[in-house]
């Protein structure tokens, strides 16, 4: 399988949110919620983009305090972390404001219980740097106690599960057997989540190397994933009916 990012059609459109976050004019609150349920590739898009971009990516986790979010960003951006919650903010600010950068927060469903997603609103009204707050389809619903943070909010992105279209593109770009059009279009209807989708098509690979077969078609994949490894004899009993 080849290592190769996919760009469908969330990705474009979070490509282009991203792009006009970061062209807003400066009296315009930047922050954007992205959100939508697992398995569509929030998490591979947004660090595509940043490893790509100005940007710090942080991962929220499970029990992450405000100290603890504060020194994650700091290290992003080569910040001493040892000093307490108010002096790691002040150079955080400090050095957002003389060198901006966009700040992707990921997981960010575990900040909210705790208050600690007013720590990310204060750095946002302090340095005035796009941020954006990801997290699961509930998001925006989860934020909604917070009305001074949702007020900042410039616009709301959801990744849709995918389409026909997408899962045929994510599969011919990965998959280094060649697939053929029929062979695509019955794939795309046996999995509709990124991880189940890699590990269908690892599958496929792996039994068409072991089958020595250089293309797949549908009915040849049919063969395959219903467990018949050994094709050899199916193609057999195809040419005694030609015969």
């Amino acid at each position: 399988m080849k290592n190769t990012f996919v760009k469908t059609k969330n990705t474009k459109q979070f490509i282009a949110l991203m792009e006009e976050l970061q062209n807003l004019p400066a009296n315009i609150p930047k922050m954007a919620l992205v959100y939508g349920d697992f398995g569509l590739g929030k998490s591979q898009t947004i660090q595509w983009w940043a490893f790509r971009n100005n940007s710090i990516y942080v991962r929220a986790t499970k029990g992450m305090t405000s100290k603890w979010l504060l020194a994650e960003i700091a290290e992003e951006l080569d910040e001493d972390t040892y000093w307490n919650s108010q002096e790691i903010f002040a150079n955080i600010e400090r050095n957002l404001q003389s060198n901006p950068k966009t700040i992707i927060v990921d997981e960010v469903d575990y900040l909210i219980d705790k208050k600690i997603i007013e720590t990310l609103r204060d750095i946002h009204d302090r340095t005035n740097c796009p941020m954006v707050l990801v997290g699961m389809k509930n998001l925006e619903r989860k934020l909604s106690r917070y009305p001074h943070l949702m007020d900042r909010i410039y616009k709301k992105f959801k990744f849709e599960k995918y389409t026909a279209e997408d899962i045929k593109l994510i599969i011919s770009e990965l998959s280094e057997i060649e697939i053929t059009a029929d062979g695509l279009e019955y794939l795309s209807k046996q999995a509709n989540q990124f991880r189940q989708i890699v590990k269908l098509l690892n599958k496929v690979e792996k039994l068409a190397n072991i089958n020595a077969i250089k293309k797949l078609d549908e009915n040849t994949l049919m063969e395959l994933l219903n467990e018949r490894a050994d094709i050899e004899t199916l193609q057999a009993s195809k040419q005694v009916l030609a015969g």
